[in-house]
Order: structure tokens, then sequence, then C-alpha cells
């Protein structure tokens, strides 16, 4: 009797839809809060799946939303969680990754218990960010850590 080995796995995304309505999410949530943004949206691979920046986010906001939604993605853990996981003496190497944002404002969307994608906000303090995007997800059901 063979065993059955498996070679590949199948992976959870956001869709295209879903990432827009969570875009729309965050901006009432930024506006709700205050403060104008730059949104990004990866799908489960870390791959840019919506982005918008209002008109008066600096542009320093757009990398920095898209990263945040990549770090976010990547280990499924906020980006407020890396600031303390970089600034340990084992893990601070990767503080010098060229797309790790370890800025509150990136927070993994969850479904069903995987990691899906990520959102990345920026134009606010780190904790408005964070809070913005906390409010978008809850708002559309998605699970939060608490």
């Amino acid at each position: 009797m063979s065993q059955h080995t498996s070679h590949t796995h199948a992976t959870a995304s956001i869709s295209r839809d879903k990432a827009q309505d969570l875009l729309l999410a965050a901006r009432k949530a930024a506006d709700d809060i205050g403060f104008q943004a730059a949104i990004a949206i990866t799908d489960g691979g870390g791959h840019l799946s919506a982005f918008e920046r209002a008109d008066a986010a600096p542009f320093l906001t757009v990398g920095v939303a898209i990263d945040k939604a990549y770090t976010a993605t990547s280990f499924g853990l906020s980006t407020d969680v890396w600031n303390h996981v970089v600034a340990q003496p084992a893990t601070a190497p990767l503080a010098n990754h060229p797309r790790v944002m370890a800025v509150g404002g990136g927070v993994p969307i969850v479904a069903g218990g995987k990691v899906v994608g990520g959102i990345g906000i920026s134009g606010g303090t780190a904790q408005q960010d964070h809070d913005a995007a906390v409010v978008a997800l809850r708002g559309l059901g998605f699970e939060v850590a608490a």
C-alpha cells in the first residue's frame, strides 16, 4: 500500500470584492477618527489587492501602508506586535528587512482562523491607524485578536 502524500496545499485569500468593501470600511473609520489615510489591502500571499490614498495624506503614507499590510500578512501578527518582536535581540535583525514595517496600523485579515490577507493604514498616529483597521475588520465580521 502506498501512502498518499500531498505536495501542495490550498491557501485562503481575501476576494477582490471583499478587499474593496474593507477599503471603504477603513476609509470611513479613518474619517470618523479624524485623519487622512493611505489604505492598503493585501491578499493571503502579501500581494496588493486594493489601495487608496486620501487627497491630503502625505505621499510617504503610500509605501508605509502597503508595507504594514504585507508585514501583518507575513506572520499573521499586527504590526504593533512586530514593534516588540524587533526590539528583542534575537529578532532585532528583522527590523532591517526592507518590507518589515514595525509600526502600528497593520493588522492581519483573519477568516475561519486563517490569515487571508492584511490591512495597512497610514496617516494618523500608530494608534489611530491600528484602531481604524480594527474597526473596519470588525465591521465586516473578520476575526481580530484581542
